[in-house]
């Protein structure tokens, strides 16, 4: 028989109504008629919790989250759940160009600057408005020149539950004056549940046959190699952990898996990367239309950070698959251009759909 048996709860309201740059938190609830539920906060656009079934029916929370705004706002990892901008991933040495005038970004990750800079998207608060029991839309007017940026830049980010089990995000974005964007969503996952311990079994495919090369301070070098014969060839289902402590340069660069992989031609209608919790049976299926996917194996958790729970975030416990355009596209003319100019839309789409493996 079925176990129905609820393992896992959502946080409670109360813990996210709080006024912060003088707007205010909230926390809510989606649903979808299957009885999966996201938990959401307008602090940051985050995903708090997911919770999707797993082989025996329990409710099982797949994503790291605190349990209030304050577990956030006091994160020694900021990105918890948060959606990502105005840049995506990094950006060389806190400068680019765009129309021959040099800008400067606040660098806060080395000599870098990481997504979107010293107080991204992840540190604002949102508008919301929920539309019905499974959507919230979430805008931001991202001002012209905030954290180094040129541009008006008018955010409308749409998060879903479908009722075929899927997270879907829709990303809009207009701006008055040419600029940079690379939106995205930063959940960590653990499809064995948080707080179930490493993320090393989970068994991952990625279609992609090549990937960008970082040097040490995880800026691609600007080539675009094949993953065969590498420790980064997912093109067949291979455990996070089977290959994470070879004898690579690339992966002591990024400490373990923190790679941008060009993802083969592909549209809305075929996975571009599923992963399976090995204990659970859950599978995660990624859909997108963006053209390649930074995978990141929580190789810099130090259990500095006490998520629900009471569970501490500890050294490879979760894992990223940030949907995006490449890293550091605007100092690099040979990756997929991500300039937006005035009386165009920034559009795109990505969709986490779960199933489960050996019911």
């Amino acid at each position: 028989m079925t176990d129905t048996t609820t393992t896992a709860q959502l946080p409670a309201d109360s813990a996210f109504e709080k006024t912060i740059d003088g707007k205010q938190t909230h926390l809510y609830i989606l649903k979808n008629k299957n009885g999966m539920e996201a938990a959401m906060t307008n602090y940051g656009g985050r995903v708090v919790s997911l919770l999707v079934p797993d082989k025996n029916g329990k409710m099982t929370d797949v994503v790291l989250g605190f349990e209030s705004v304050e577990g956030f706002q006091n994160s020694k990892e900021p990105y918890y759940g948060a959606t990502i901008g105005r840049y995506g991933n990094r950006i060389a040495k806190g400068k680019f160009t765009l129309d021959g005038k040099q800008y400067t970004l606040f660098t806060n990750n080395g000599p870098n600057t990481l997504h979107g800079g010293k107080k991204g998207y992840q540190d604002v608060v949102w508008d919301a408005n929920q539309l019905d029991s499974s959507t919230l839309e979430l805008t931001y007017l991202s001002k012209d020149m905030e954290e180094g940026f040129p541009g008006n830049l008018k955010i409308k980010v749409v998060y879903s539950l479908t009722d075929d089990n899927a997270l879907k995000i829709t990303y809009e974005a207009t701006t008055d004056k040419n600029t940079v964007v690379n939106l995205t969503n930063h959940a960590f996952f653990n499809l064995n549940g948080e707080g179930s311990g490493t993320i090393l079994n989970h068994i991952v495919q990625i279609d992609a046959d090549k990937y960008t090369p970082v040097d040490s301070t995880l800026i691609p070098t600007g080539k675009i190699e094949p993953v065969a014969g590498t420790p980064f060839d997912f093109t067949k289902p291979t455990t996070i952990g089977a290959r994470i402590n070879n004898d690579n340069q690339q992966l002591k660069n990024g400490n373990g898996y923190d790679h941008n992989f060009v993802l083969n031609k592909h549209d809305m209608n075929t996975p571009i990367a599923t992963v399976i919790g090995d204990k659970s049976g859950i599978e995660m299926q990624i859909f997108t239309d963006e053209p390649a996917m930074q995978f990141y194996s929580g190789n810099f958790m130090q259990s500095m950070n006490v998520m629900k729970r009471g569970i501490k975030d500890a050294f490879r416990t979760s894992f990223a698959m940030e949907t995006q355009h490449y890293p550091d596209s605007p100092n690099q003319p040979n990756f997929p251009s991500t300039e937006l100019k005035p009386g165009e839309v920034y559009k795109t789409q990505s969709i986490y759909k779960f199933s489960v493996v050996n019911k």
